[in-house]
């Protein structure tokens, strides 16, 4: 047995672990920060802030007397504030009544409410900051929209197009009309040449290019068909089954009507060509209406030129951000009733296997995608702390909520029977969701 043959996958196999504890801990890192500063401003001392369980890596101690500290197993973390008897501030130590109102179970409702609140909100700001800042990092479109540079293609893709070109039309077809964008690629005669309509240095002129969006891989699903077979972003698809293809709408017809069945693809990467097998899979897509099942092989398209940008402000960054935030949420919530109402399968649901998988296939893809996937992630973390299970964020906040109405705690034996019934929750969706990842939708 040649062991060589391992290398590959056990490389794979820690570069996804890293990736999967660097963007689990940013995120448990500005969630469990939330709860301590808001805490911390409303009166309330930490004890320890943790990264992770188990056996402490480093600690140190602030001034304030908390303990920071990084654990040995970074899946999760904690604040432990005064008084409480374990992390998930459940229970309590005796506490000298001086020191009563710094502890978590001593403090106003409010304070209480507010440093829960925090963890949430902070993932929340994360996502906002995220997609806000990468907004401000490529920019905003240009209008008229102007060539930029081109991608790296075949020979069969050159062009006489050049950088700082107006484009006007397509195949006769214009890119904007009445202000506003035209879907060229719909619209646009599918053939592998077309006339370029162009304004350079002032004057219109006709020039030729290939079809607008070729058949190039800009983006790569992860764990989708493309993924597992090792297409990478830059990848261009020269023929599917023999039948050459010029344009990216060719591969979606081509994917729909396979039905499923198995494709031999051509790729064309680095001057090089070589095979890939693909089996399209089932994927559920969001639309205006809900879900839609469609064949796909996990692979985004789109022009073969990038264009012009043009900074935007800070404020329209955030707006922009918060937008997606919004969108994310929605589109994750809109998810989860389909799954529940059996319209759409449970394998759309991800636990720790699929999370890791994510994030080593989006840190393959580029820094960019990784700190953008952060954000999605992070919002995903905010929003399911929310739910109101017990054990979770939004557990805490419903006796909180309770405790408001009727002007009293519940009992410390009805807490410990909800976070006892929550953690079975859990640990049953985790168990769920570790058997969706590793043989129900691998």
């Amino acid at each position: 047995m040649d062991l060589t043959q391992f290398v590959p996958m056990f490389g794979n196999l820690a570069f996804t672990l890293v990736a999967f504890v660097v963007a689990l801990s940013v995120i448990v890192a500005i969630h469990e920060y939330g709860h301590y500063i808001v805490g911390r401003w409303s009166g309330i001392h930490a004890d320890v802030f943790s990264i992770g369980f188990g056996p402490v890596i480093y600690s140190r101690t602030d001034k304030r007397g908390t303990v920071w500290q990084i654990a040995a197993f970074p899946l999760g973390g904690y604040v432990k504030f005064m008084g409480d008897s374990n992390a998930a501030s459940v229970g309590s130590t005796d506490v000298d009544p001086v020191d009563a109102r710094k502890t978590m179970l001593g403090a106003p409702l409010w304070a209480r409410t507010a440093t829960v609140a925090a963890g949430p909100i902070f993932n929340f700001i994360l996502a906002i900051l995220i997609f806000g800042g990468s907004i401000m990092y490529d920019g905003r479109v240009v209008d008229p929209i102007t060539f930029g540079d081109i991608r790296d293609l075949p020979p069969d893709y050159a062009t006489e197009l050049q950088d700082g070109d107006v484009l006007v039309s397509v195949g006769g077809v214009p890119f904007s009309e009445d202000g506003a964008r035209v879907d060229v690629v719909g619209r646009a005669p599918l053939a592998p040449r077309l006339d370029y309509t162009i304004l350079r240095d002032g004057q219109e002129m006709v020039v030729e290019g290939p079809f607008p969006m070729p058949a190039a891989v800009l983006g790569v699903t992860p764990r989708s068909a493309a993924d597992d077979a090792g297409v990478r972003v830059g990848d261009v698809i020269t023929a599917i089954d023999g039948e050459t293809v010029f344009a990216f709408p060719q591969v979606q017809d081509i994917v729909a009507a396979a039905d499923g069945r198995d494709l031999n693809v051509t790729l064309w990467r680095d001057g090089e060509t070589r095979e890939v097998t693909l089996a399209p899979r089932r994927m559920d897509l969001p639309t205006a209406d809900g879900f839609e099942t469609r064949w796909l092989l996990g692979v985004r398209g789109g022009y073969f030129f990038s264009q012009q940008t043009e900074a935007i402000g800070l404020w329209e960054a955030v707006q922009i951000g918060a937008n997606q935030l919004w969108a994310t949420l929605t589109t994750s919530l809109s998810a989860l009733k389909h799954i529940v109402q059996g319209q759409i399968s449970t394998c759309n649901l991800s636990g720790p296997v699929g999370i890791a998988e994510t994030s080593g296939s989006m840190a393959r893809q580029g820094t960019i995608d990784f700190i953008f996937f952060i954000g999605a992630l992070s919002a995903a973390v905010g929003l399911v702390n929310l739910f109101p299970i017990p054990v979770l964020d939004g557990g805490h906040l419903m006796f909180y909520a309770y405790e408001a109405v009727t002007r009293r705690k519940p009992s410390d034996q009805v807490i410990r029977v909800f976070m006892f019934v929550g953690l079975g929750l859990i640990l049953s969706l985790m168990s769920f969701t570790i058997l969706n990842d590793t043989l129900l939708c691998p």
